[in-house]
């Protein structure tokens, strides 16, 4: 129930420095999430809300990695795993303490999109200066690959374009 409580608190304090970082400046800055055991970085002018992992309800016949749809302040939206969706192989060895954990991420009303992404964790937000060393996605990296960021204590981070991810034929096509 702590952990439970500690987690709403920090995605309340999230969403608010969401909001504040949105009109401060206009260096990129990104919310930073785990994904598997994977780290990446969804750009700021991208991202919408962070909601607790909520009742999602299942629908048939819909590729394994969409979970469903959900109510998110009254709005219905497709719940996707983002993990299953990119091919992550530890998807199916979830604990029920990295479920808890869990949260989903909207897009940005901008991108037309009632579509929230299943992440399994928060790690904050980071800025350009975050980063110690920046380069292009790696070879034959799916097209909503932005930039491979590596911090300052040598962790990789790899940019999602959520842009790039809501336009795709694959993302946007949901029939098993």
């Amino acid at each position: 129930m702590a952990n439970r409580e500690a987690l709403r608190e920090l995605q309340t304090r999230l969403a608010s420095r969401l909001q504040a970082a949105r009109f401060e400046d206009i260096s990129p800055s990104w919310l930073a999430v785990k994904v598997g055991v994977q780290n990446y970085l969804f750009p700021l002018t991208q991202s919408g809300e962070i909601f607790p992992l909520i009742q999602v309800q299942r629908v048939p016949y819909v590729q394994p990695w969409f979970l469903g749809v959900a109510n998110l302040r009254g709005v219905l939206n497709g719940v996707v795993d983002l993990a299953c969706f990119m091919g992550d192989p530890l998807v199916n060895v979830r604990t029920e303490q990295s479920r808890a954990e869990a949260c989903v991420i909207t897009f940005n009303a901008a991108l037309e999109l009632n579509c929230a992404l299943m992440v399994d964790g928060l790690a904050g937000l980071r800025k350009r200066e975050s980063f110690a060393e920046a380069s292009g996605p790696p070879q034959g990296a799916p097209i909503y690959f932005g930039s491979w960021l590596i911090d300052a204590d040598g962790v990789p981070w790899q940019e999602i374009n959520l842009q790039s991810l809501s336009q795709l034929p694959e993302f946007l096509s949901i029939s098993a």
